[in-house]
């Protein structure tokens, strides 16, 4: 990782503001002439919203980070002069996110958008001192007057995956490249399995995690162990196209997540789970600029436009894109939830009874296994 002194803290995309020159006469006065009006002070130019975003991994051209920096982006289009972004890249879920945090509210930032879940006690600790600061904290659970939490039900658009994995697997077992262990990550990848045993129940799934969110190198291996295993259809919850490039490679079949990926290997692309910021950064600094800026969670999917299946691959049959389009449009709606019962844990526990919708409080806890999928959860291990 890059240390600070190695980095360029921010990387200022729109112009500082320009002081406006208030004009005055001083020219010599005529005893005869008429007294002329004063000039008019021109008014002084609003300031602008500073804002900054940290990212955890390279910006790349595609993935999480690459998705955020797109939200940046739309939102420094729409509000122009308004306000003026910036970003660092690359910083480590260390103390040195912390440090960075700091350096970009001394700066002038008075909203910052922190955007991966090991940043979490960093803000909590920067906020605490940085009151008139305002963070927002992407995946995160702990709030404070100055933090706010929000995320994208990136489980949705893994399931909407899943239903085509469900229709495109010949081996009747799928995979997944996972990163950290964390409920986020968990819930993605039974959701997925959820998806892919929607179409076929006796789909079976089996996963790989590399501890990492970005690395390139270990989500390669591990995605050709999954292919070894038996896997021909591929998810990852990680943030380069690795695995996907991988699976065009060995003449499996695999998903982008994140981002558009289909570039990356279009013959192994069957679609990609694309979140969208930009509505959820829109609302964050219209809210700001208004004074209205609120703590709390935001959690936001299909419904608000957060998350989608893009890009499936013409190959895929059109009863399954029949079945992607009708578990969009129930969730866009509200009809139809991912995590419906009945659901068990690949131990046979049933955890949700037959019709029962899963609340909150259980899809931000989840450190389980759903039935099909091998192994236990990293952690869980003699539980």
């Amino acid at each position: 990782m890059h240390t600070l002194n190695k980095r360029t803290l921010i990387k200022t995309v729109a112009l500082s503001a320009v002081a406006v020159a208030v004009l005055a006469g001083c020219g010599k006065k005529e005893e005869a002439a008429a007294p002329a009006a004063a000039p008019a002070a021109a008014a002084p130019a609003a300031d602008k919203l500073k804002i900054a975003f940290m990212y955890v991994s390279p910006i790349g051209d595609g993935g999480w980070t690459f998705q955020h920096d797109l939200g940046r982006k739309a939102i420094q289009e729409k509000f122009a002069d308004k306000i003026e972004t910036s970003f660092v890249e690359s910083v480590p879920e260390s103390a040195d996110a912390e440090r960075v945090l700091r350096d970009m509210a001394g700066q002038g930032n008075k909203l910052i958008f922190a955007t991966s879940f090991g940043y979490q006690e960093y803000v909590q600790k920067a906020a605490a001192d940085l009151k008139d600061v305002k963070f927002e904290h992407a995946t995160g659970y702990k709030q404070a007057a100055n933090v706010a939490t929000y995320d994208t039900k990136t489980f949705e658009g893994a399931y909407l995956a899943g239903i085509v994995a469900g229709g495109m697997s010949k081996t009747k077992t799928v995979g997944v490249v996972a990163s950290v262990p964390i409920p986020e990550v968990v819930r993605n990848i039974n959701s997925f399995v959820l998806g892919a045993q929607s179409v076929d129940p006796t789909i079976k799934a089996k996963v790989v995690w590399v501890n990492e969110w970005f690395s390139p190198p270990k989500e390669a291996e591990a995605a050709n162990t999954l292919i070894n295993g038996g896997v021909d259809v591929l998810y990852q919850n990680t943030n380069s196209p690795s695995v996907l490039k991988t699976a065009e490679e060995r003449g499996a079949r695999a998903f982008g997540k994140d981002g558009d990926m289909s570039a990356f290997a279009p013959k192994a692309h069957l679609g990609s789970a694309v979140i969208d910021w930009t509505p959820y950064y829109s609302k964050v600094v219209t809210d700001t600029l208004a004074g209205q800026w609120q703590s709390g969670n935001f959690w936001w999917g299909v419904k608000e436009g957060a998350i989608d299946l893009l890009k499936i691959a013409d190959d895929v049959p059109q009863d399954i894109k029949d079945r992607v389009a009708k578990a969009r449009a129930g969730l866009k709606d509200g009809s139809f939830a991912v995590w419906t019962g009945p659901v068990k844990d690949n131990t046979g526990k049933e955890l949700l009874t037959a019709g029962q919708v899963a609340d909150d409080k259980f899809l931000t806890g989840i450190n389980f296994y759903v039935a099909g999928v091998e192994g236990k959860v990293p952690g869980t291990e003699g539980k």
